[in-house]
């Protein structure tokens, strides 16, 4: 069990065993223990009035991943609160 870094804190992943080396991780990639930076580009793209969907098919053609839109909608969610809270100004 491993610890990732993300703009929510830390979340603990479960690395499966590979005796090989031959598991490519998708999300998450290799030795990589920060994904706040991705965060961001999603939020990012999301501001700029890019549908999920969109954001979906932008990460895998620029970083060959793919991040469903149910994983983009649960990035996006945690702004909900504070973008509410602008449009009701």
């Amino acid at each position: 069990m491993y610890n990732i870094k993300t703009s929510a804190g830390e979340v603990p992943i479960d690395v499966p065993r590979d005796r090989d080396g031959s598991f490519e991780p998708q999300v998450v990639p290799k030795r990589q223990t920060d994904v706040s930076s991705m965060e961001g580009k999603v939020l990012a793209m999301y501001a700029r009035g890019m549908s999920q969907r969109d954001i979906s098919s932008t990460i895998d053609d620029i970083y060959g991943f793919k991040l469903s839109a149910g994983q983009i909608s649960n990035i996006t969610d945690c702004v909900l609160d504070e973008l509410n809270e602008w449009q009701n100004r």
